[in-house]
């Protein structure tokens, strides 16, 4: 209250507490206060009270639909009706003063509310509660309010009067507590209110999510506008509305302000929501209108009256407060007749483009054998299934597997860092320029992951040179050099091909090895091109060597056409450069389930690493769809490609997370801190089933009791019994999901199929290029890094990035310093090494060579006697287990019995079934022949609302060939055994010695 005091005149109204303490209150708040601030030049005149706004938002006021007869009185009898709403929330301060510890209000103003008003015009269709975040008023009566504010604002000194009542003192201090948010504080009306002819209420207002408190001051003074104004641009923000009824007369009286009714004697009732939705409050004319409404507890209908001597005092003060206030900013007096709609007139946009970036970050692109056709690789996240794509959509008319193509759009940002617009050929001259190259050959041997605790003390962490007898290295990288394009529907030039890189390693001469293409689209947008699947040794060298374990994935005289490298492009508009950030794109190998989504994206990892280096926040209240069901479902979208997780997680099984009765579950949030939650141990029985991001006890990889049951960067490399031999939560997912153990988190789940964007055009501009870097990254693996499937291990040093999916690029004129023979966990990771700046082909470098061969080990049971089909590695991108196209035949046949069909569902075939041969070598390349031939697993038509078969069904689809008729004759082998069959069996091995052969490779423990 300390900006109220010494605020007087020397023509100072007579101010007499005892005889009329109401009279007195106006004379000190308004013609005192208020018109000595209007006499200094206050311009615009301001309340004298809660004149610091922290922004004026729209609402709806939800009247709930389920209502007791005995609470359906006045405003409350129109049962589910929502009223037009406008709400000031506002501190007790002056604007130039900090938040922190202020008394916060909430003014809340109705529309389209019948029946006569107690205050004005009776006809207005206004209705208002006013509101602040303390439990209770400072002081009991207006004759006590008088006499408080006489002490400061008459007398200019407090000290007295809060000396001699003790109680106010106490008060004023407990309302000098730190809020995080205006919209994570409950606000109560301490004054009673009349709830019809008999009963009486007081009103609270409950938020649906809790901030702690900030420990000290921040640094921006308003910054908890600053906090609304983020919030609401963002998301909706909703509050529940309750009534606590009077139920014991002698401990809840009327006028009394500073008496707490206490809630264990009658707990607050939810009648109805406040629904806010996403708006931006800075919208040009929203503050400047809200700041004109006059808010008013009188303001009311008959059955709603205030009660107390300090309500009679808030009318009348309140009153000549707003009617001084609007007569000297020149606002006409009165209610208005309607709501200022939300649509509010567009702002004074900033159109001058400053800079512009391309988007996505990293692109990735796919290999694929067939020679025209592409497809574009996703540009949404988690698009709906498409019962219209028919089968084999992923490949040409000869069952040659599509390349999936990278494409890049670049977007213009004025100087606040907003999207402009979509720059084009349309409106700039834009010139593209790639540069990938393949430099595995010339790198260092994978073992494992150097930057795992495990490889520190690990007697052969100084991984050799991959070909260490080439002298020359820069004959082992496939290096043909930047291209560039522009234009509409450019494509097809030999200047547009990067097909001039060579290898050489034994072999006499180079070999050429063509690693893409690029070209434009009808929009000029780039479309990046990768290889074919290409994957040779010119001199026919062994591609494995049982002799030398080392020798798998790191083939000597080996090449692949997989790349990456940076997408630059320079930009001018109107003839004025702008700079431009530059991408990146990675070639992979083919997705064979292209619509399942790992437990542990990429995307999800370089959160974690964002989050880490202080460059992103962990989300304070995560929404239960956005950031805690997918943690879930993607458990069950496992059951596509592993019948672990399918009898465990699939349709109708114990985990199904899509089963909308356990969904109501785990969504559920109590309305209040106080309520029962009665599912609060389920929420934390499912965080313990998750392995901690710092697993505390050494857990088997035969012993594998903790979700995900995926392997981790150590299996196979270190002793079984250690804590990385299986893949763990990040932090950011481990705190996501603590958050919700804990009941902090957004209920934001309904029974109806939200609606999703189906492409990018569906995305609003602002949100396209993030939307562009999640969806590029989203169906890549972060699961086990053994290396990898699309990238590996260095992705999750923040070194790696300039921001936040950035790549960080070296400059040409700095190149690559030679780190010698041996690359070591220390020399990894020193200033400038390895993890630093990068160049063309400096991703794709620590991966496999050649990239079947990795593909065709990473399978799951590799120790069948614990569990035929877990843990597993990549079986997101590479099956282990599928649903076959003749089972699914037996699924949708409604003429079979029910048993048999639902037999025929749980039926899963191991997805390299057609590949048994027991030599290593020779399924290597078996695999690198027939990558293109392995099946894809696409989405088909299911049951709707079967509680044991799904309505969407992936079912591995086989083309014609070699591959096909050995996957058919597997199949028939095994559906004619007429034993059970073994667990050697079921994980998919050929016999004893072929699991043998593979464990020798993937299990060589040190």
């Amino acid at each position: 209250m300390d900006h109220l005091k010494s605020i007087t005149s020397e023509n100072a109204p007579c101010v007499d507490c005892s005889t009329d303490p109401i009279e007195s209150l106006k004379a000190m708040f308004v013609d005192m206060v208020q018109a000595g601030r209007i006499a200094k030049g206050q311009c615009p005149a301001m309340r004298p009270v809660f004149l610091k706004p922290h922004g004026v938002a729209a609402a709806e006021f939800v009247v709930r639909s389920d209502l007791p007869e005995n609470l359906r009185v006045g405003l409350f009898a129109n049962l589910g009706k929502s009223y037009p709403t406008w709400i000031r929330f506002s501190s007790d301060t002056t604007p130039t003063r900090t938040d922190y510890k202020s008394t916060l209000g909430i003014g809340i103003k109705l529309f389209d509310v019948a029946g006569e008003k107690l205050l004005g015009n009776p006809h207005a269709d206004t209705f208002d509660f006013i509101l602040q975040n303390f439990d209770a008023f400072f002081v009991d009566t207006a004759k006590d309010m008088c006499e408080f504010t006489k002490a400061g604002v008459v007398d200019g000194d407090y000290d007295p009067y809060l000396k001699a009542h003790p109680k106010t003192s106490e008060l004023l201090d407990a309302m000098a507590k730190p809020v995080a948010s205006v919209l994570a504080s409950p606000y109560w009306s301490g004054l009673p209110f009349r709830f019809g002819e008999d009963q009486y209420v007081k009103y609270k207002i409950e938020p649906t999510f809790y901030l702690d408190p900030p420990t000290h001051s921040p640094n921006d003074p308003s910054y908890l506008a600053t906090d609304l104004n983020t919030r609401l641009k963002n998301s909706e923000a909703r509050f529940r509305f309750m009534i606590q009824l009077r139920t014991v007369p002698e401990q809840m009286p009327l006028d009394e302000a500073t008496v707490v009714w206490p809630e264990d004697l009658s707990p607050p009732i939810h009648v109805a929501d406040i629904v806010i939705p996403i708006q931006d409050i800075s919208a040009r004319g929203q503050a400047e209108y809200g700041e004109n409404l006059a808010m008013n507890i009188w303001r009311v209908t008959a059955e709603h009256a205030p009660v107390g001597s300090i309500a009679d005092a808030r009318r009348v003060v309140y009153a000549a407060s707003a009617e001084l206030r609007r007569n000297v900013n020149g606002v006409p007096q009165g209610e208005p007749d309607t709501p200022r709609p939300l649509i509010s007139p567009a702002n004074a946009v900033d159109t001058d483009i400053v800079r512009a970036a391309i988007h996505p970050a990293i692109g990735i692109a796919r290999v694929g054998d067939s020679i025209n056709e592409f497809f574009i690789g996703p540009e949404v996240v988690d698009a709906p299934a498409d019962l219209n794509q028919q089968p084999n959509s992923y490949r040409d008319a000869t069952g040659a597997i599509k390349r999936q193509a990278a494409r890049f759009r670049i977007y213009g940002y004025n100087a606040a860092g907003e999207v402009v617009r979509e720059l084009t050929p349309d409106n700039a001259d834009i010139v593209w320029t790639v540069h990938v190259a393949n430099r595995k050959a010339e790198w260092y041997q994978f073992q494992y992951a150097l930057d795992i605790p495990e490889a520190v003390n690990a007697p052969d962490n100084a991984f050799t040179l991959r070909n260490p007898t080439v002298k020359d290295r820069k004959k082992l990288a496939i290096d043909p050099g930047p291209r560039s394009i522009f234009g509409r529907n450019v494509s097809g030039g030999a200047e547009h091909c990067f097909d001039t890189g060579t290898f050489q390693a034994a072999a006499d001469q180079p070999v050429t090895v063509p690693l893409g293409e690029i070209q434009t689209d009808e929009n000029g947008r780039l479309i990046f091109l990768g290889g074919h699947g290409k994957a040779a040794s010119p001199t026919d060298a062994p591609v494995y060597d049982p002799d030398n374990p080392p020798s798998f994935n790191n083939a000597n005289d080996w090449y692949d056409d997989t790349s990456d490298g940076p997408v630059t492009a320079t930009v001018s508009i109107n003839g004025i450069s702008i700079p431009v950030e530059s991408a990146w794109v990675v070639v992979a190998p083919p997705n064979y389930a292209p619509d399942v989504v790992s437990w542990r994206t990429m995307y999800d990892l370089m959160c974690d690493v964002y989050v880490n280096a202080g460059w992103m926040s962990m989300p304070e209240m995560p929404s239960f769809t956005k950031d805690i069901l997918p943690l879930l479902q993607r458990l069950g979208g496992l059951q596509w490609v592993n019948k672990g997780f399918a009898a465990y997680f699939g349709k109708g099984c114990p985990m199904d997370f899509s089963n909308p009765s356990l969904l109501a579950k785990l969504s559920f949030k109590p309305e209040q801190a106080t309520d029962p939650d009665p599912y609060s141990e389920l929420r934390r029985a499912i965080l313990h089933s998750f392995r901690p991001l710092k697993p505390s006890v050494a857990e088997p990889v035969t012993w594998p009791h903790i979700w995900p049951w995926i392997y981790g960067d150590a299996f196979g490399s270190f002793p079984e019994n250690g804590t990385g031999n299986m893949l763990t939560m990040t932090g950011l997912q481990q705190g996501i999901l603590q958050h919700w153990v804990n009941g902090k988190f957004i209920n934001d789940w309904t029974t109806e199929t939200p609606t999703v964007p189906t492409s990018i055009d569906q995305v609003p501009l602002e949100q396209q290029p993030n939307m562009l870097d999640q969806a590029a990254l989203h169906y890549c693996l972060a699961d086990t890094f053994h290396p990898g499937c699309e990238m590996t291990w260095p992705m999750r040093h923040a070194s790696m990035y300039s921001a936040p999916f950035r790549i960080r690029l070296r400059p040409s004129s700095e190149p690559e310093p030679y780190y010698g023979s041996t690359m070591t966990p220390i020399k990894v990771q020193q200033v400038d090494g390895p993890l630093y700046a990068q160049t063309a082909g400096s991703v794709t470098r620590w991966m496999a060579i050649p990239w079947q061969g990795d593909t065709a080990f990473c399978r799951s049971g590799y120790d069948p006697d614990f569990d035929p089909y877990l843990p597993t590695f990549w079986a997101a991108r590479v099956p282990n287990h599928v649903l076959t196209e003749q089972d699914y035949q037996k699924v949708m046949n409604l003429d079979l019995p029910r048993e048999e069909r639902i037999a025929a569902f749980n039926q899963r075939l191991n997805w390299l079934r057609a590949i048994k041969d027991a030599n290593t070598a020779e399924v290597m390349l078996r695999m690198i022949a027939h990558f293109n031939e392995l099946g894809i697993v696409e989405v088909r038509p299911g049951i709707k609302d079967d509680p044991d078969l799904p309505e969407y069904i992936y079912v591995e689809t086989l083309i014609a060939g070699q591959l096909k008729t050995a996957a058919e004759n597997a199949t028939t082998l095994l559906r004619n055994i007429a034993r059970p069959l073994t667990e050697l069996e079921k994980a998919g091995w050929a016999d004893q010695e072929q699991l043998l052969a593979f464990r020798s490779v993937r299990v060589q423990k040190r």
